[in-house]
């Protein structure tokens, strides 16, 4: 396929497409460079080998597994012309984004009331890594929730419909795939103890 034919929207879909891609990238190869790290570092004498996950981060495991199943609904309902349906789903997957930001922070919570503390004398460098991979995620979930604040505003002023769903589709996308990344952390945190 030619990436210079087709009509200057074609073009311009191809390439914001492409930037989505190349961003995702880059962030799977930060977070991949960051539990590289952690693998490397689990044969210091000073790891910590029996911490555990706090309980929160399971419940905010099921959070951002949901949202990525209503915001895809949400577009299924979209495709078929029901708004209304696809406006409550949209409400839905920002609700459950809210629940996954406030469970990691009761996750942090819990981690430190558990006594593992990100520095400081009764630290340790597994935390450390658990904090900041886990916050870096944060970050990135907070830059989804904006793009999805864009995707229900402009959803309410319905620029999208069946025939015209680039900024929905990319929006669903970059969610999807920091559900993907969650999980991925989840579990490598989960059995790289």
């Amino acid at each position: 396929m030619d990436l210079t034919q087709g009509n200057e929207l074609e073009k311009q879909a191809r390439a914001k497409k492409m930037m989505l891609w190349f961003g995702m990238i880059s962030i799977a190869m930060t977070f991949a460079g960051l539990t590289s790290a952690y693998v490397v570092s689990k044969s210091r004498p000073d790891w910590a080998k029996d911490l555990e996950l706090p309980p929160a981060f399971m419940f905010s495991t099921l959070a951002i597994i949901a949202s990525s199943i209503t915001f895809h609904l949400a577009k299924l309902a979209l495709k078929k012309g029901h708004r209304n349906q696809a406006n409550a789903l949209l409400l839905a997957t920002l609700g459950l984004g809210l629940a996954f930001v406030t469970l990691q922070f009761v996750g942090y919570q819990q981690m430190i009331d558990a006594g593992y503390f990100f520095t400081g004398a009764t630290s340790n460098i597994a935390m450390s890594f658990i904090y900041i991979i886990s916050f870096l995620h944060v970050l990135h979930v907070i830059a989804g929730l904006i793009v999805l604040l864009v995707v229900i505003y402009n959803h309410f002023k319905e620029k999208y419909d069946a025939k015209n769903m680039l900024g929905f589709e990319l929006g669903l996308n970059f969610w999807h795939f920091l559900d993907i990344i969650w999980v991925y952390l989840f579990l490598f945190f989960y059995f790289f103890r």
